[in-house]
């Protein structure tokens, strides 16, 4: 995967900091110790939140222009019950089982300032949830949400929630979600889904998709 500069700069920041606070905490001398030390912690503890941060954005894909994101198609198990194989736009291939009538797809999404965005730094995206659920809302109140959790940070830190409770980061950084409508599950049916700047599109492929979303409008 291409390694963008939203990718490498928190990484070579968390380099820069965790070098200059190991020189300030080895460093000789007992005037300036306490000050140092605690100087020298503070960017020790930033080095290893940006290392993390970085790590984490590693597993998100660039988003260069509006592309196909997955493939999803559904095979009908039961009434109200299919299987599906999501093959992502690399060629992996995942099987998850949704119960229901109609599925919906989310991902999240990093868009960086236009200055930023100007100089190299590519919008980013993370597959985040794939979820089904019945037309009728008293079906839904009376079973169990169908929903798969499809990406997650490789160290369980998670750079898009640390953007969401700080405000003043919003100024550079919009973490935001983007999410599929709402469409028909049908025995066959092949969805494509494609993601541009305005957020996710999906649109059926084959003649039982069609059918599914004709009658279902």
């Amino acid at each position: 995967m291409p390694l963008s500069p939203s990718m490498l700069l928190p990484l070579g920041l968390a380099a820069l900091l965790l070098l200059v606070a190991l020189r300030l905490l080895l460093k000789g001398g007992m005037l300036a110790a306490v000050v140092r030390a605690v100087v020298g912690l503070t960017l020790l503890f930033l080095s290893i939140l940006l290392f993390l941060a970085g790590y984490d954005l590693l597993s998100y894909r660039p988003l260069l222009r509006e592309e196909a994101v997955v493939t999803l198609q559904f095979q009908k198990l039961a009434p109200q019950s299919y299987r599906v194989l999501l093959v992502e736009a690399g060629g992996e291939q995942y099987r998850y089982h949704l119960k229901g009538d109609q599925w919906q797809l989310d991902v999240r999404l990093l868009r960086w300032h236009p200055s930023l965005a100007s100089i190299g730094f590519k919008s980013l995206y993370r597959l985040d949830r794939l979820s089904g659920r019945y037309a009728d809302i008293r079906q839904q109140l009376q079973n169990s949400p169908s929903a798969h959790q499809l990406g997650d940070s490789p160290t369980g830190f998670d750079t898009w929630l640390m953007l969401k409770h700080f405000p003043w980061l919003r100024e550079w950084v919009d973490a935001q979600y983007g999410t599929a409508t709402f469409l028909p599950m049908a025995n066959g049916a092949v969805f494509d889904v494609k993601l541009a700047y305005g957020g996710l599109l999906a649109r059926p492929v084959n003649p039982p998709a069609e059918a599914a979303i004709a009658d279902w409008r």
